[in-house]
């Protein structure tokens, strides 16, 4: 549907016009009042410090006439001024006239002394009145008088300059009636959307200006388009709000054409200025009509939930189309649809703190904005589990209402367990919008497998397959799918529940999903022998079980299997996780894993069937291994190797074929006697890690490290000689014992350290 908004009767220019003495307060008082009214959108007529003579410029004076309210400063010195006393004059003419609005501000004086002209105030005016006609000393008395006695703000009675600031541009929106109506006052935060948006709009400017509101479904961005049209629109000769229901209703009569088609689009651009025109018979013959009956129109124009490149073209193709002054506002999950249609002013709406999602939710749950006494650590419970997501937010809290506090613990279970209706069909949508098969699956990856974990490690697990990760990740962010913070992937919460819910559907029988990470299944899925080829992935936390019985063959029929991760948060004690048993004829993995991560590994040595060549990471802490495998295994894909922790292991593998290691962690490895001598190979190591290794003694002769930056030889007490370092690189190093003066003198000398 789209709404429309004309210009009232009276062609307002100006929501203010300031009235004010400059010497006084522009550089103070002023300066922040018109700020606080740019951010808050309302338009102030500002006078470039223009020479100011005994008589009003007619411009001023149609800057006054045109202006809803006036906000007269009374300062010591206005009455110093003619030009200022002559603007009151008009001020009060027109508030006799046309109702103008008037505020009077008493910035460092008694008000009583502008009412009666005394004190300083009174002297000044006397010093101006001289030479004056008594009919003009007259008009300005009557004036001062009549202004003075208007209630307004008096600077003496407030203690912070900026809250008075603050109140007075509050006043003008409620006086505009632009404070936020009901529609919007549970949208805990509206102002401060609208505030970030004003540098965006720069609405003083003549320019025609394009602007994007980009985020992710359920966050806000229609509010924020409504409440931003609600406040602008009476400033546009023309404005429109279109939305999606708009364009479906406008595309039915071509249904099955696409946008591709020209008499769609010319039906489109039809019903468009038929909105936009408020005109019911509007007859174009050619695309680009558009930019002739809208050129020299000042128009405001929102297009909501966009999702096709071909509407926007259709609609403001080029920003020649718009009369000067015109702002087009697209809000979109797809940030490339901006950047391509050359949008650079965009703002991205983020979602809000802690403390606004606690008071939002209070407003849709209570209709307050703190918790009810007993119902704070429900109503934080319920905050964390949408998430902080606004929908969420609104659709929980609604569903909460009037109910008794003794009911929440029995409804909160539902919630936990399962996407309300109203937030998943939402969030549904922004996943079913990639129309692109290999960026599904990336989200799905990421939704079970990769939140919070580094864009490279990413790149680096998903490198060989054929979803085009590197443009696959980029198109998740641009749908707001995905965020990259700190070079880490994140998805919300309620976006990964999302994904693992679309996982979970593809089969009731879990061996027959795609990923596994509901610890039941899992053990299911060992414990029975039921797993598939389908299975790409498993992630499970070793913390939420207590024992995992592993069938002898439970490998062999997931042949794909990529990605197998039993890890745990527990660092120093088996005892904490779950443990696992494996039969003692085990001798299978699949060699497509890339990914290997096995917390309290069970067995004395690797499978001896396995084949590590697609390998990427072997994480295997807290593990029982005594050695990894047997001779030289081909490594070509392995980047990573962590046995922290893992006592029993007394030798490291040939390792000459891993010639991309880069990382060895084998801190804790107490029955480690030493290293292997194919570690001279690995040009590219660039951490190794042997905290508390306490029987190794050499790190092997002849060995030029000359990619390393981290070393931690930290209690490795019988440790004697060192290898050459290549002085240029290394910058982390801890080597902490009595016996390394030589290698520390050797070490000290490294420029980056």
């Amino acid at each position: 549907m789209a709404y429309s908004s004309s210009f009232s009767s009276h062609n307002w220019s100006y929501d203010v016009f300031p009235s004010f003495s400059g010497g006084d307060v522009r550089k103070t008082f002023m300066s922040h009042f018109l700020k606080e009214l740019d951010r808050k959108l309302i338009i102030a007529f500002k006078d470039n410090e223009i020479k100011k003579s005994r008589s009003l410029d007619p411009e001023l004076t149609k800057a006054i006439k045109d202006s809803r309210i006036a906000v007269v400063i009374f300062s010591t010195n206005y009455a110093s001024s003619s030009w200022c006393l002559n603007e009151l004059l008009e001020i009060v003419k027109c508030k006799e006239e046309c109702g103008q609005v008037v505020i009077p501000v008493f910035y460092g004086l008694d008000p009583s002394h502008v009412r009666k002209q005394t004190g300083d105030f009174g002297k000044i005016f006397d010093k101006t009145c001289q030479n004056k006609t008594e009919d003009k000393i007259i008009r300005w008395r009557e004036a001062l008088t009549g202004v003075a006695n208007i209630f307004g703000y008096h600077s003496v009675t407030w203690a912070n300059e900026a809250k008075m600031v603050e109140e007075i541009a509050d006043d003008v929106l409620d006086k505009l009636n632009l404070s936020p109506s009901d529609e919007f006052e549970d949208f805990v935060g509206i102002e401060d959307h609208i505030r970030e948006m004003s540098s965006l709009l720069h609405l003083d400017s003549k320019e025609v200006k394009m602007v994007g509101i980009w985020g992710p479904s359920g966050i806000g961005k229609t509010t924020i388009a409504r409440a931003l049209f609600s406040r602008l629109s009476r400033r546009f000769q023309n404005s429109v709000f279109i939305d999606k229901v708009f364009i479906s209703k406008s595309m039915e009569v071509h249904r099955g054409a696409n946008l591709c088609d020209y008499n769609m689009k010319l039906h489109l651009q039809r019903a468009f200025l038929a909105e936009v025109l408020d005109k019911r018979d509007i007859k174009i013959d050619h695309i680009g009509a558009v930019g002739k009956m809208l050129r020299h129109r000042k128009a405001l124009i929102f297009i909501d939930d966009l999702d096709d490149q071909d509407v926007l073209e259709a609609l403001a193709g080029r920003i020649q189309w718009f009369g000067s002054g015109s702002r087009i506002i697209v809000v979109t999950k797809d940030k490339h649809l901006l950047r391509a249609h050359g949008i650079d002013h965009i703002y991205e709406v983020s979602l809000p703190s802690y403390k606004l999602a606690v008071e939002m939710f209070c407003r849709y749950a209570f209709r307050k904005s703190s918790p009810p006494d007993g119902f704070a650590k429900l109503a934080s419970e319920v905050v964390l589990r949408a998430g902080s997501l606004p929908l969420g937010l609104n659709v929980l809290g609604s569903s909460l209402r009037g109910r008794d506090v003794e009911d929440w613990p029995d409804m909160l279970p539902r919630l936990r367990n399962g996407l309300d209706g109203k937030i998943g069909r939402t969030l549904r949508v922004s996943y079913n919008g990639l129309n692109n098969k290999k960026d599904e699956a990336i989200f799905r990856h990421i939704a079970c497998l990769f939140n919070g974990k580094e864009v490279d490690h990413i790149k680096m697990m998903l490198a060989d397959s054929d979803l085009d990760v590197h443009i696959g990740l980029k198109n998740l962010v641009d749908k707001s799918l995905v965020h990259v913070r700190e070079d880490n992937v994140v998805m919300h919460s309620l976006l990964q529940e999302m994904g693992e819910e679309i996982v979970h559907s593809q089969s009731d029988e879990p061996g027959e999903r795609e990923f596994l990470i509901d610890s039941k299944d899992i053990c299911h899925v060992f414990e029975n022998n039921t797993g598939t080829k389908k299975v790409l992935g498993i992630a499970l936390n070793m913390d939420t079980i207590k024992t995992l019985h592993v069938y002898e063959n439970a490998f062999r029929r997931m042949c794909n299997l990529c990605f197998l991760e039993f890890d745990s948060q527990s660092y120093y004690m088996l005892g904490r996780a779950g443990q696992s048993h494996l039969p003692e004829n085990f001798s299978y993995l699949p060699s497509s894993l890339k990914l290997l991560c096995w917390y309290g590994y069970p067995m004395r040595c690797m499978p001896s069937k396995f084949c590590p060549e697609n390998l990427v990471m072997l994480k295997m802490r807290i593990s029982m291994l005594e050695k990894l495998w047997e001779g030289v295994v081909l490594l070509p894909c392995l980047k990573e190797i962590n046995l922290w922790g893992s006592s029993n292991l007394k030798v490291i593998p040939d390792l000459s074929k891993a010639t991309n290691l880069e990382r060895l962690y084998l801190g804790l490895c107490s029955s480690l006697l030493e290293l292997s001598s194919s570690v001279r190979d690995l040009k590219k190591l660039r951490v190794l890690l042997m905290n508390l290794c306490v029987k190794v003694e050499t790190i092997p002769a002849g060995i030029y490290l000359n990619s390393l930056v981290h070393l931690d030889l930290e209690g490795c007490s019988r440790f004697k000689t060192f290898p050459e370092i290549a002085e240029q690189d290394l910058t982390h190093t801890n080597l902490k014992s009595e016996k390394l003066r030589e290698v520390v003198h050797k070490v000290c000398s490294c420029s980056k350290l």
